[in-house]
């Protein structure tokens, strides 16, 4: 696939890029900051941008405000974004709406190359992957009622594996139950969480982002 990536820790950058050439992959452009990785996107339409949060000008949410755009100005341009840490407010801004084509990974995830290689090709395919401690710490929701705790443990589990992008075929092989068990669940999950279905947004993104805000 055709990727740009950006990041502003040059030696990332150029490792990242080394790693995806080697993997077959065409690296067009690799930035170091927010503007120059929309000017490249822009330019270039690429099918991936692999995009790092706290990026110059402001080394801030740059990078995230910079993936914002790019998902609402070109759509068919999927986006993986690496942060350093857990934010769910950026977690929050970012899935809002539509998951297709969208990953959030830790950074550390890029040590384990065959699963960051296999998270790409998932956000390529037009799924979406959310990091593994990004899921657990946004449903680690016990101080207070909430609609998370009416799941059962196996409506978790499902939960669990479809917040990291899974399809529910994926899902049933995983847990090893047919593939209307699994369809089951994930309606139960979405009712138990008061989550209506409409074309605004996408159910299996909120139903793991319906209470971050505290």
């Amino acid at each position: 696939m055709r990727l740009i990536l950006a990041d502003d820790a040059v030696l990332l950058r150029e490792g990242l890029a080394r790693l995806l050439q080697d993997a077959g992959h065409e690296v067009v452009a690799a930035v170091g900051d927010a503007p120059a990785l929309v000017e490249a996107v822009a330019a270039d339409r690429p099918d991936v941008a692999v995009v790092d949060v706290r990026m110059p000008p402001t080394h801030t949410d740059d990078g995230l405000r910079a993936a914002l755009r790019i998902r609402e100005s070109w759509p068919e341009v999927g986006v993986l974004v690496l942060s350093q840490y857990v934010d769910k407010t950026y977690a929050a801004q970012l899935l809002a709406g539509s998951g297709d084509r969208l990953g959030y990974l830790l950074k550390d995830r890029v040590s384990e190359v065959a699963e960051f290689l296999d998270s790409l090709e998932r956000v390529h395919a037009g799924g979406t992957v959310i990091d593994p401690e990004v899921v657990r710490q946004l449903l680690a929701r016990t101080s207070r009622a909430d609609p998370l705790r009416r799941l059962t443990g196996r409506e978790r589990e499902v939960l669990h594996r479809l917040a990291q992008g899974y399809a529910n075929g994926a899902i049933a092989e995983g847990l090893h139950v047919s593939l209307s068990t699994v369809e089951k669940h994930i309606q139960a999950i979405f009712d138990k969480l008061e989550l209506p279905a409409t074309p605004a947004y996408s159910r299996r993104v909120l139903a793991i982002l319906r209470y971050l805000d505290d």
